[in-house]
């Protein structure tokens, strides 16, 4: 895939190559009376004719007024679909590899060979090679049922199903909206010839890794089978994982867990809490986490994947005069735990002029209108939900409309290396509910601000796009980024975890 940067619109070596190509001296027929005469005509016809080719040149080459930043896919074969992806997956694919239904059993004997496997392993890199930067993951080859099985439920499914959750979201387009696992698996265990992603590797031995990865698929499980189905599947999953001699080496420290849904895996997770769980948000409420199961030093928040449309460069382009409404939201009104702020924004904003509130869902006429919506606005609010965060912000960020953030205890994908004052507002609750409060500090933002952000929401936009393949700059290769600044702090305490005696006081637990 063609990189996209800022840098690459320059003109400059262009016209260097071009000047290399057609201002070379000529041979001359004519003579002169002498040699500095011929010498200094010669100079400066040359001189001219330089000044001809950048003068005939800049009228071509716009030096000053650079092509804008925008991001436009050029390969028509990348997939951003999870419907279409998964289809091409599940028919085209084929399962080289079929793991064992059976539990492994594994002795001491087994994690002390892999233990000592890891260490020279890892002494070899260190030493041979130590800006060795691509990460190394070891995919586990997980029984079917916890992995291909679970995919062909959803894609024989989502067609015929209309289930609800119980606040009205239809079952598939939340799977849909948590399917990073999927993404992330598709993507390591593709051939190699097919990925665009160089700072991961998948590795097939398990000395060689810095990273285990478990391809469960969790909400699929936790949304389409029966609650007992489920949890039992749920059991053999956690056995089937914590039997690997990887995991009783590191006791999970160096396994990632995709549990992307604030429900899947529940019943199970608290024994798996020492893992690299992938998530939506870190709720401190304690509805959907318990104290020392998450926080940001170990674990990782990912995106959803956007419930509408990507508006790309031309879609920005004509949706710009488009923008008439102050500020859109649509969605539920009310919400539990700390979604309950919406209900009073409601209240606060429901007869301002300019704002545009609606009540919807996810299905597929909801996510029309969300699209259109969100089109049609320079600002779109964004406040919390059952949880901290909510899709409707990665939503805005792909329709170009700037988000107004209203979930005090929101913790954002990407931190480290995405700075979203540039293309977002934070608002606390506090002052978000005060009279006239919100709408007089929108209006008072100016229109370079606002030119700005929405300029870095087109190039940041290409961040919160799941894709097949996986694209450079795309939310997969930001993850393995993120991970990647955590290898060295996992391994200290692996290492540490290793060699602390019982009864130390000094057991570091980083809760």
């Amino acid at each position: 895939m063609k990189k996209i940067c800022p840098g690459m619109y320059s003109s400059f070596p262009r016209l260097r190559k071009m000047a290399g190509k057609h201002l070379h001296p000529r041979s001359t027929s004519l003579s002169f009376p002498s040699f500095a005469t011929s010498a200094t005509l010669l100079f400066t016809i040359s001189l001219l004719a330089l000044a001809f080719f950048f003068f005939s040149s800049s009228s071509h080459v716009p030096l000053h007024n650079p092509k804008p930043y925008s991001f436009d896919n050029p390969n028509p074969n990348v997939e951003f679909s999870f419907v279409a992806s998964l289809e091409k997956f599940l028919t085209t694919r084929s399962r080289s590899v079929k793991s064992s239904n059976s539990d492994p059993v594994e002795s001491g004997e087994a994690v002390r060979e892999l233990d000592d496997a890891i260490w020279r392993r890892e002494t070899e890199r260190f030493y041979e090679n130590p800006l060795d930067l691509p990460v190394r993951v070891y995919v586990y080859e997980m029984p079917e049922k916890f992995t291909y099985d679970l995919l062909w439920l959803f894609r024989n499914s989502y067609k015929e199903t209309t289930n609800l959750t119980s606040n009205g979201s239809p079952v598939h387009r939340l799977i849909e909206q948590h399917s990073i696992d999927y993404w992330l698996w598709a993507d390591l265990i593709a051939p190699e010839s097919e990925r665009l992603l160089k700072n991961v590797i998948r590795v097939h031995r398990q000395e060689e890794a810095d990273l285990f990865y478990i391809p469960f698929f969790t909400t699929i499980s936790f949304f389409l089978l029966e609650k007992q189905q489920c949890k039992a599947l749920y059991r053999e999953a956690l056995k089937w994982v914590t039997d690997q001699p990887a995991w009783k080496r590191s006791e999970g420290r160096d396994h990632i867990l995709p549990v992307h849904h604030p429900w899947s895996f529940k019943s199970v997770r608290r024994f798996m809490k020492k893992a690299i769980w992938l998530l939506p948000d870190m709720d401190s409420t304690g509805n959907w986490y318990k104290p020392g199961e998450v926080w940001l030093e170990k674990d990782l928040i990912l995106p959803y994947v956007p419930n509408v449309k990507f508006c790309d460069a031309k879609c920005l382009l004509e949706s710009r005069s488009q923008r008439e409404t102050l500020l859109f939201f649509r969605g539920r009104l009310k919400r539990n735990a700390g979604g309950k702020i919406r209900s009073k924004l409601v209240s606060e904003l429901h007869d301002a002029e300019g704002v545009v509130i609606e009540e919807g869902s996810a299905g597929d006429a909801g996510k029309e209108a969300a699209q259109n919506g969100m089109r049609k606005s320079i600002f779109c609010l964004s406040p919390a939900g059952d949880t901290p965060s909510s899709a409707r912000l990665f939503d805005a960020i792909v329709s170009g409309c700037i988000p107004v953030i209203v979930s005090d205890e929101l913790e954002i994908p990407f931190e480290g290396i995405i700075d979203y004052r540039k293309i977002a507002l934070f608002v606390s609750s506090n002052d978000a509910v005060q009279p006239g409060w919100l709408i007089t500090y929108l209006k008072s933002l100016s229109p370079g601000r606002i030119s700005e952000m929405r300029a870095n929401l087109a190039k940041y936009s290409r961040h919160f796009l799941y894709s097949s393949p996986s694209q450079p700059f795309g939310p997969e290769d930001l993850t393995w980024r993120m991970i990647a600044g955590k290898l060295s702090n996992i391994k200290l305490h692996i290492h540490r975890s290793q060699r602390v005696v019982n009864g130390s006081k000094s057991l570091c637990t980083c809760d």
